[in-house]
């Protein structure tokens, strides 16, 4: 073309014929395709720092989310084969003592199911201090570490993964939003 404008705007026109060709070749209705992913030699580090304790039933969810998927077809995994430690240094840290345990039954009785299943649940030693507590007041599963920050940076130096354990307030529900 004798003329670079008239090139440019050739380009131009053309754009909306090209764009209307690759829509009208795509499926109408396409769907998300499943993934297997291969895991392999998962290890979590799994950090709870919450501003209620009430709040700790939904960060357990974090513990399922890694234990439920590995156990099942198709990995298969034995427990024993998911290394998962559970720090814990918020509020929350009330909820491992020994008295008060039928205050928060259902979550002492998930964490005792998960640690029977060999989940390590380990607690800030400053982080009890501060409640008053010593570990002869805490649940028998539970290790008091010196330092949650300082377990942090150990575990994750060990080749652990570090998962935040994030609870927000429900302000809908699922069928609010759906």
């Amino acid at each position: 073309m004798p003329f670079p404008y008239l090139r440019r705007l050739w380009a131009w026109m053309a754009l909306p014929l090209m764009l209307a060709t690759n829509l009208c070749s795509a499926p109408a209705f396409s769907q998300a395709t499943f993934v297997q992913t291969p895991y392999k030699n998962p290890k979590a580090l799994i950090d709870i720092y919450l501003d209620d304790p009430r709040k700790l039933g939904a960060a357990l969810n974090w513990v399922r989310g890694v234990m439920n998927p590995l156990t099942e077809a198709p990995y298969s995994m034995i427990p024993d084969e998911i290394p998962i430690i559970v720090l814990m240094h918020g509020t929350e840290v009330v909820t491992l003592a020994r008295k008060n345990e039928q205050r928060y039954l259902e979550v002492v009785q998930r964490m005792r199911y998960y640690a029977d299943l060999g989940v390590k649940f380990k607690v800030c030693g400053l982080a009890i201090k501060d409640y008053g507590y010593t570990a002869d007041d805490l649940q028998s599963f539970v290790e008091v570490t010196p330092s949650a920050l300082t377990d942090l940076v150990h575990w994750q130096n060990q080749g652990y993964a570090l998962v935040p354990a994030i609870v927000n307030d429900k302000k809908f529900s699922i069928e609010e939003i759906r």
